[in-house]
């Protein structure tokens, strides 16, 4: 409750001076197994149960918690993107982003709506800040997107924020490291601070954790290595951040690079900046396996 107090009355404050605030931040897999158990009604069979439940405090925090925009950062599944264009930053500015085919026809979730002002602002600032954002005003949204959308929000008939999506090459190597991901937060916060309006802003890190989908490691999961990530998530980013490419790939696989994607809602955070206090650790939640990946979950909450 007391958190919740302070965040009214950061909100408040930030009404006041009518610019945009980050409030907090959001960490999920997004594994494309769930959004089926979701799509085909099997979220209560035994083998999904443990994994919905560790989000059920997430979307009851979200009703409390609940931001007029998500940034949110993933990856694209070669839909909108294939081998022949592979951007390592896109933002999407468009007013709509319809759910992808991924070869099954489009999963049954509503349309995302965007919020091109703000999203427009950011690829201003950011570019102005020496990050080379490629801008996309058609983009399609594939389960990168759309699964943590249903794990903090549920199934709704509309989605109940305004998203925007901002994708990043984990694909195909050469990938960003994790200290450009890190400084590219940091980049993101100072533009939605500078946005003269007075938004209520989260910042969503999606991807992960460990896993490898191909070749003689094909299944791995790394439990001890995930865990050890989250805490040096929350306690030392900065640290976290110069960890090499190679660790990734030999601890947590060949996909567990796409956990570089959470560095950037971490370095969005107000005390990597030094203007705050560490964030208040609202939920944390691991669970082995979801398919054939390790699922990780945090929320954190920025503390004025």
């Amino acid at each position: 409750m007391a958190a919740q107090v302070e965040q009214a009355q950061a909100a408040t404050k930030n009404k006041a001076n009518g610019r945009a605030r980050i409030t907090a931040s959001v960490y999920s897999s997004h594994v494309p197994a769930i959004g089926a158990a979701i799509d085909h009604g099997k979220t209560e069979e035994p083998y999904w149960q443990p994994l919905f439940k560790g989000y059920d405090f997430s979307k009851q925090w979200m009703k409390d918690n609940r931001p007029d925009v998500v940034f949110l950062v993933y990856n694209d599944h070669a839909t909108s993107f294939d081998l022949g264009v592979i951007p390592t930053f896109a933002i999407g500015t468009a007013a709509e982003f319809e759910p992808a085919d991924e070869g099954y026809g489009p999963r049954p979730v509503p349309t995302v709506k965007g919020h091109p002002e703000l999203a427009s602002h950011i690829a201003q600032s950011v570019i102005q800040q020496d990050f080379d954002l490629t801008i996309v005003n058609d983009l399609k949204v594939d389960h990168g997107l759309t699964v943590p959308m249903n794990l903090m929000f549920g199934s709704p008939a509309e989605w109940p924020v305004q998203v925007i999506p901002f994708h990043v090459n984990v694909v195909q190597y050469p990938v960003p490291s994790g200290a450009r991901c890190f400084a590219l937060g940091q980049a993101i916060r100072r533009a939605i601070e500078s946005y003269d309006q007075p938004l209520n802003v989260q910042i969503w890190g999606t991807g992960g954790m460990s896993h490898q989908l191909q070749g003689p490691r094909a299944g791995l999961i790394n439990a001890e290595w995930d865990n050890r990530f989250l805490d040096r998530l929350i306690a030392d980013p900065k640290d976290l951040s110069t960890m090499p490419h190679i660790d990734y790939v030999r601890e947590a696989g060949s996909e567990g690079i796409e956990l570089v994607m959470w560095l950037i809602a971490r370095g969005a955070m107000s005390d990597v900046a030094g203007s705050g206090k560490a964030p208040k650790v609202a939920h944390r939640f691991f669970h082995v396996p979801a398919s054939n990946t390790a699922v990780g979950h945090l929320i954190l909450e920025n503390q004025v």
